[in-house]
């Protein structure tokens, strides 16, 4: 029989699928452009600060003090921040509730997310509201994949790293988890997710 208690979900292109090109497409028709502008502008480590804490609006004044020839495209980014979000992944909800319908675990949502975004997740996604607890970089002012991040869900909800598996899209917050003595699997798919869970007996 497996040991484990928990089940520590990533919630971004694990069970919501988030991608800035839904509304950059519409945006910048040139994809040179539109790369340069990911790349150059708006980079993920730009949004990762908000996920760290950071205010939105500090963030957009930032960058166009820096870049005001992409002012519209920068406070495009949060201001249509919704139409970057793709709908659940059905498949792994679907998982989540077989898993949950077991009664055998607790589940725990691990996610870089902007305290200021993460209110209209909560009201979209109903399937938010099954885990037992949740911990949001934004909220907590610190993200993945910084080691204290996972602590602070260790901690806070009675948990041995070897009691937990945690599952996450980047690889890079994987390395970090495992770093920790939490056993990870890395998502790819909800088949390919499925298949490994069933392997470590967990479903």
């Amino acid at each position: 029989m497996t040991h484990y208690k928990a089940i520590i979900f990533d919630l971004g292109n694990v069970l919501i699928d988030w991608n800035p090109n839904y509304l950059f497409d519409q945006i910048i028709v040139d994809p040179v452009k539109k790369k340069y502008f990911f790349d150059n502008v708006c980079t993920s480590d730009w949004n990762e600060e908000q996920d760290g804490g950071r205010l939105i609006k500090e963030a957009t004044e930032d960058l166009v003090n820096r870049h005001p020839e992409w002012k519209e495209h920068i406070e495009a980014y949060y201001g249509r921040w919704t139409e970057m979000l793709g709908g659940p992944i059905h498949g792994s909800v679907d998982i989540f509730r077989e898993l949950k319908d077991t009664g055998k675990y607790k589940f725990y949502a691990l996610t870089n997310w902007s305290a200021e975004l993460f209110p209209i997740a909560l009201e979209r996604y109903d399937f938010l509201h099954w885990f037992d607890g949740r911990v949001v970089s934004g909220e907590e002012k610190m993200r993945k994949p910084f080691p204290q991040f996972y602590q602070v869900l260790l901690d806070r909800y009675s948990l041995l790293p070897n009691e937990a598996v945690f599952i996450d899209d980047n690889f890079r917050n994987i390395k970090a988890a495992e770093a920790l003595g939490i056993p990870s699997i890395h998502f790819q798919s909800p088949e390919q997710l499925r298949q490994q869970l069933q392997e470590m007996e967990v479903l």
